[in-house]
């Protein structure tokens, strides 16, 4: 594994990766949100097609993925490979155990989100795992920053839940507060979300195992490929196109620069 091909995979210099600091780690952290897709197509498959091969929780094997052949995933993926590569950078990261919050406000199933801590004199939540809206800079552990070039403020705030040290929370535009989900200081091995990972990946009610899906970041908001439309937010405001079936693989060329 080349944390230099990492880095060209995220259009990024070698030498902007150095040193390990705040403004390091926040363009890196923007560059991945921008370039690499949250992207389901390896539990699903496209629409009309088969599921896909599956996830494999191994570095080695989200290395191949993800940089080798230029696909995307999902935050056990993301975040599990962006953590590796943080490291080989010389940043002191650890990987926590997070629960995205359901309609109901409930975090289940537990550890159904990987997000990642870097230290730098203070704590900093960095997450390139989510799906909208994305959470493009560092966050201070317990603070707030942004709004950022989409418009989207994050913020970390202590949790009065038994089962979780902070929730992460975002507001668009300078609209209210919404919880987005629960994280655990505690770091833990990348094995530690295999079995949720598994359960996510083939469970019938999984929100992953039904239609496609495909975002990313742009400047300004970002792009979403579902299993029969286009949309692209910016600026807050959304565009939408259909797509037919026969189409879907171009648009997923064309627009994410993933060829399935």
């Amino acid at each position: 594994m080349d944390a230099d091909a990492y880095l060209a995979r995220l259009g990024l210099d070698p030498g902007r990766a150095w040193p390990p600091t705040l403004e390091t780690l926040a363009c890196l952290q923007s560059a991945h949100v921008r370039t690499v897709p949250f992207e389901t197509l390896s539990i699903t498959g496209p629409p009309d097609a088969p599921p896909g091969d599956g996830v494999t929780l191994s570095l080695p094997a989200l290395y191949e993925k993800i940089v080798e052949n230029g696909r995307g995933g999902f935050c056990y993926e993301l975040n599990g490979l962006f953590g590796w590569l943080l490291a080989e950078l010389g940043f002191d990261v650890d990987r926590l155990a997070a629960a995205v919050l359901g309609d109901d406000g409930s975090p289940r199933p537990p550890a159904n989100h990987h997000a990642l801590q870097v230290r730098l004199g203070e704590p900093y939540l960095i997450d390139v795992g989510l799906g909208t809206p994305k959470l493009r800079r560092p966050v201070p552990v317990g603070g707030r920053a942004g709004p950022d070039t989409a418009g989207v403020e994050w913020a970390t705030v202590e949790s009065d839940r038994p089962d979780a040290d902070y929730v992460a929370r975002f507001s668009r535009h300078g609209s209210g507060w919404t919880d987005r989900y629960v994280l655990t200081t505690t770091p833990r091995d990348l094995e530690y979300f295999a079995a949720t990972c598994d359960y996510l990946t083939t469970a019938p009610e999984s929100p992953f195992t039904g239609d496609p899906t495909v975002n990313v970041g742009t400047e300004r908001g970002y792009r979403r490929l579902t299993a029969d439309s286009l949309v692209e937010i910016v600026d807050g405001e959304e565009r939408e196109r259909a797509v037919d079936p026969g189409e879907w693989t171009d648009v997923l060329a064309s627009e994410f620069r993933i060829r399935y």
